[in-house]
């Protein structure tokens, strides 16, 4: 098959990279246009096309979708198959584009968490098992019919990010035996309907900032789980003698504590700790306002309490 693979972040460059080593053919790849990053705004390529650039692909980057020189562009490719992974909502014009269809690679096992940020609320709701799921594209966002999924067991203590590797991994195989399923026309299709009927589902809606302040009326587990779930980015944070605290990761302890939620503790070389509605929460890496990211005893080398 004649495959056009669309993505942008580093996520999606593990399912490119074992695409290609598979055998599939790909045609061409779209990713996001270049764009200014960071505090001297350097224009920068996306993940995915540093990598496809290195293989020789074909790269389009087009800034809108309904663009008719890019959707010709795209037609002249041939594509029997579009395949999606951490790429932007497509319109109907170019999901329906292939005869094989569009399908997309999911950080979670559908119908639950649907949207932006799987991976973060997965974790900040403190689950047991997550995983990776590919389905064909429909209208509304991660509602097509599911092709595979592969779960995964999670350890209640690893972060977002770390998560992120986990999944990108084991969404790079499943992406590879679902394209196989699909050219050789072995699978079925599974409404996400019967998956969903009688169940609650969570949402993964985008982040912003404000999901990442800390409510230290909240008990410790819940603040210890949106640690972890935003580590390392966006970062869950605090205030600090009047400054942002970025907090990386964090330990906690279940115990009456008799303290007002929010206040801090340190003995000023081993230690800060903050109070929560049942227990305390250990600060192990964190980050101020204006200074580096330290662990925790190099941090109060470094700051008066």
């Amino acid at each position: 098959m004649r495959i056009v693979f669309m993505g942008t972040p580093e996520f999606a460059v593990a399912s490119l990279e074992a695409l290609l080593a598979s055998g599939s053919e790909i045609v061409g790849v779209v990713t996001a246009p270049d764009k200014p990053a960071g505090r001297g705004k350097v224009v920068t390529e996306s993940a995915v096309k540093r990598y496809a650039s290195g293989r020789g692909l074909k790269v389009l980057q087009p800034a809108k979708l309904k663009d008719e020189t890019f959707l010709e562009e795209l037609r002249s490719l041939g594509a029997d198959l579009q395949v999606v992974v951490a790429f932007r909502m497509l319109p109907e014009v170019v999901w329906n584009m292939p005869p094989k269809g569009t399908i997309n690679l999911h950080a979670s096992l559908l119908p639950q968490y649907r949207g932006a940020a799987p991976i973060n609320w997965v974790l900040i709701n403190g689950e047991a098992e997550s995983g990776v799921t590919t389905f064909f594209l429909k209208h509304e966002i991660d509602t097509g019919d599911i092709l595979f999924t592969e779960k995964i067991t999670l350890t209640g203590v690893e972060t977002a990010g770390e998560l992120h590797d986990r999944l990108k991994e084991k969404g790079a195989g499943l992406l590879v035996k679902t394209v196989k399923a699909i050219e050789s026309g072995r699978y079925t299709e599974l409404p996400q309907s019967q998956l969903a009927e009688g169940v609650e589902l969570k949402s993964a809606p985008k982040l912003f900032k404000e999901d990442g302040e800390i409510d230290w009326n909240q008990p410790a587990e819940k603040i210890y789980n949106l640690v972890r779930g935003l580590s390392p980015v966006p970062a869950a944070y605090t205030t600090l003698q009047d400054k942002t605290l970025r907090v990386f990761k964090v330990e906690f302890a279940k115990v009456a504590t008799g303290e007002k939620p929010g206040e801090f503790f340190s003995d000023g070389k081993s230690y800060l700790k903050a109070s929560a509605a049942d227990g305390f929460i250990y600060f192990k890496e964190v980050q101020l306002e204006g200074k580096k990211r330290l662990e925790i005893e190099e941090f109060l080398r470094g700051v008066r309490l």
